[in-house]
Formats: structure tokens, sequence, C-alpha cells
């Protein structure tokens, strides 16, 4: 089930490896496309086992002609998952992102990967309207937006969704007290030193997120699901301070 997110054409991740007297904001522009299939493989502790688990729960919960959505797609590696699990049931696969960077190379893997009919929408995924969903994967995406705009979202996503349908919710998480999230940050650096970064790329690339990236606890997560209108919520993969739930309407 473990997929090779790295194509000919993509390269290692050294945005961070000079040092640099100001750090912008991360923002997911042409230089940050090129190299983030190695950026989130050796960010991520788990990636690989999150993205082949989103093709077994396509396959258990995706309904025959319903919509299947990536929210946030990046690369679309979750979208080509999901095409892996469904198999033929005439299902519709919607990934959706708002840089045009990102979809022109997911583009180029759903043909290497024999997707030729996804359909790519380049627009902010608080826009666009959730319609027929069996499946919606936001695989670290709701991380990214503004807190007071999370569950907005959500509600979104929830009142399109079927009945039999599930929402797949992947994020960066922080721990339920300083101590915990302390030895989880403490971890996840450890992590990312054993994949090549150094110390400077570690520091300068925390500093970019810093603004950008605000994690919450899995509590907070699981009561704004709740209020989202999920009625039933599991926590099914954790390394670190990384997690992913499965969510029912």
């Amino acid at each position: 089930m473990v997929m090779n997110f790295m194509s000919s054409s993509e390269s290692c991740d050294q945005l961070y490896a000079r040092r640099q007297d100001k750090i912008d904001s991360f923002v997911f522009d042409e230089r940050v496309a090129a190299v983030f299939a190695d950026m989130i493989s050796r960010s991520v502790p788990g990636y690989a086992s999150i993205i082949g688990m989103i093709a077994i729960l396509a396959r258990k919960h995706a309904v025959a002609h319903s919509n299947l959505y990536d929210l946030g797609c990046s690369l679309g590696t979750a979208t080509v998952s999901m095409g892996r699990g469904i198999a033929e049931r005439g299902c519709q696969l919607i990934a959706v992102d708002n840089s045009q960077a990102m979809l022109e190379k997911a583009g180029e893997q759903f043909s290497r990967h024999g997707l030729p009919s996804v359909t790519t929408i380049c627009n902010d995924i608080r826009n666009v309207k959730i319609c027929n969903a069996s499946v919606a994967v936001l695989n670290f995406t709701l991380q990214f937006l503004p807190v007071e705009e999370r569950l907005p979202l959500l509600k979104n996503i929830h009142a399109g969704m079927l009945d039999e349908g599930v929402l797949i919710l992947s994020e960066k998480i922080a721990g339920s007290d300083a101590a915990e999230d302390r030895s989880l940050m403490e971890l996840h650096h450890a992590f990312k030193r054993a994949n090549g970064y150094s110390d400077l790329e570690i520091s300068q690339k925390r500093a970019a997120l810093e603004e950008v990236l605000v994690p919450e606890t899995i509590a907070v997560h699981r009561q704004r699901l709740a209020k989202a209108g999920f009625s039933r919520v599991d926590l099914w993969f954790q390394c670190f301070n990384f997690v992913s739930f499965v969510a029912r309407p």
C-alpha cells in the first residue's frame, strides 16, 4: 500500500538549508511544489501509512456514484490513494487546492497513476460547496486555516455528506499540556534530524510556519467535529504529534 511520492522531476528539499536573514511566512508556491513530495515524507512521521490507509478507508466507505473530495490536495497523493481504493464504482474524484503550482504537479501525478478523469478545482476550500460526498479528506489542511474559520468549513463538509460517508481528518496536533507538547515536539525534531534535516533547517522552517500552521489538541478537534454535526469521531492513527481521525455524520 505504500506509495512512491516522488517522480524523476521532483527535487530534494533544501529550501531552508542556507541561513536566511529574514524568514518569510511559508507559502505553497512553485518552490515548495517542486520539493513538496520530499519535504512531506521527511517531515511528517507516518505519512506513507496514512496515505496507504486512505485507500482502505475509501474502499470501505465509498458509495457508488458519489463524490470523493480531497480538500487541500497539494500533490494529489490522497486523491490517487482514493482512486486506487474505489475501483469501478462510478465515483467522481474531486481534488481542490488554491495553489495552481500544486495542482499542476497533481495533474502530472494523476496521469502517471492512470487517473485522467479527476476533477481539479483551483479555489479556496472554504468556497467549495460539498455535495453527494461519501468520502472527504482533509489531509494536513485544516491546520493552515485561521482557527475561527475551521468550524464553518467542517459544517459545510458535514452538510454535503451522505449518511454513510466519512471525513478523514489528518492534523499536526499540540500536546494536552506544556510537558506533553514539548516532548512531542522534541520527538518530531528527532525524526526530522534522522531524515537528514539540520538544526538550522528545522529552526528556520519552524519560524516560517509559526504564524501559518496553528496546531490544536486532540480534545479540541473532537469537540469541534461534534459541533459540526459529526456523530462519531475515531482516532485511528497517531505518530508523535501527527494524528488522523475518521468522523462519521
